[in-house]
């Protein structure tokens, strides 16, 4: 057993845990997020969506199977820190080529073991989502940890997306050698497996920075628009409510995930909500109202849109709904070819309840071709 030093956890309202460091000894600050998934730790602190927050896991062990490049969703762990219960720093799968403890200490990322996480999400779930700091700092005290957390600002309001998009498109090949559909992919924050589940069906894929311009995008000459997830508050990110906006008149097919979701909204004139505490796991259950079948999906979220905003929409259908709270799973336009749904269907970690989205958005990229 590696003997490692004392960290704490403070929250913004004073709320104040004890554990052990892992990762780098430092600080780290940001939104707390709990994940209920038993597995894809790695995608998840990889997950570009996670960034500027302390995730926290509730499964009890982490880091059992250590990493492999295989796993990751893009090329740095994304979130700001990690929260765990019972940390293991041996690795025990075959393909593992680094340790999750290495893997922390090669991307300067801080995190805290030891602590029970069960104690501390029910408290979120009672309190809602709120700033908190970890420390393995043996020179700060508990009342600069304080004082430091007000200078953290609040994630409503707050526009994270251009930290990670990327600043110069790139394409990812059909994984099948052949290429029926080129899809321009907008990259708020993507994970590398919505591009891999669009090559698994014959779609070139070009990755685009979010501020391109429109005459970039169709120079491309895409059967289809993609709008990928990403982090911070899709209500304060104007420029691309017209740059979708522009993209959805132009009557080429359109497929929103996540935060693609919220902006397509957004574009319609609907309005987004901070939630109280977000959804971020695999088991979550939804309801396609047109099939009346169930989905057990794969989320990751802190923000939605309105389901009051999106009934008094003429021209939006809501076509899926979270059967835990009722809120806004997925939404249509009645006049084009253009879907969203606020979970993931690629799904990496998770079911594949929802792989048939993808099927979808191919066939009305089929239906554009031939109109």
């Amino acid at each position: 057993m590696i003997e490692r030093a004392n960290a704490v956890l403070v929250l913004e309202d004073g709320t104040t845990f004890h554990g052990k460091a892992v990762g780098k000894i430092g600080k780290a600050s940001g939104e707390l997020a709990f994940n209920t998934g038993m597995t894809g730790y790695q995608e998840v602190f990889t997950d570009p969506s996670y960034l500027g927050q302390l995730v926290i896991m509730t499964s009890p062990h982490i880091g059992n199977y250590g990493t492999t490049p295989s796993d990751s969703e893009s090329e740095n762990i994304q979130c700001a820190g990690i929260i765990v219960k019972k940390f293991s720093e041996v690795s025990s799968r075959d393909i593992s080529d680094m340790s999750l403890q290495e893997y922390l200490i090669k991307d300067d990322k801080v995190g805290i073991s030891d602590i029970d996480t069960r104690a501390l999400v029910r408290y979120i779930r009672s309190k809602g989502a709120m700033n908190a700091i970890i420390s393995s700092d043996d020179n700060v005290t508990i009342e600069d940890l304080q004082e430091e957390l007000k200078s953290v600002p609040s994630m409503k309001g707050l526009e994270l997306a251009s930290q990670v998009s990327t600043k110069k498109a790139y394409v990812m090949s059909s994984s099948t050698g052949k290429s029926h559909y080129k899809v321009a992919l907008i990259d708020f924050g993507t994970k590398t497996s919505i591009a891999r589940c669009l090559n698994e069906r014959d779609c070139e894929v070009k990755i685009f920075p979010m501020n391109s311009s429109l005459e970039d995008l169709l120079a491309y000459q895409p059967d289809g628009f993609v709008l990928s997830n990403g982090p911070g508050d899709p209500a304060v990110m104007t420029s691309s409510h017209e740059l979708v906006k522009d993209i959805i008149n132009t009557n080429i097919p359109v497929f929103g995930i996540c935060m693609g979701h919220q902006i397509i909204a957004l574009s319609q004139g609907l309005v987004t909500e901070k939630m109280h505490q977000g959804h971020r796991g695999l088991n979550h259950p939804v309801l396609n109202h047109k099939t009346g079948k169930g989905e057990i999906t794969s989320q990751n979220h802190g923000f939605v849109v309105s389901r009051i905003s999106a009934e008094d929409n003429d021209n939006v259908i809501i076509t899926h709904s979270h059967l835990n709270d009722n809120t806004v799973a997925g939404i249509a336009l009645k006049d084009k070819l253009v879907f969203s749904v606020q979970y993931h269907p690629e799904s990496s970690a998770g079911p594949h309840d929802s792989r048939y989205l993808f099927d979808e958005f191919i066939s009305n990229m089929d239906t554009h071709k031939q109109s």
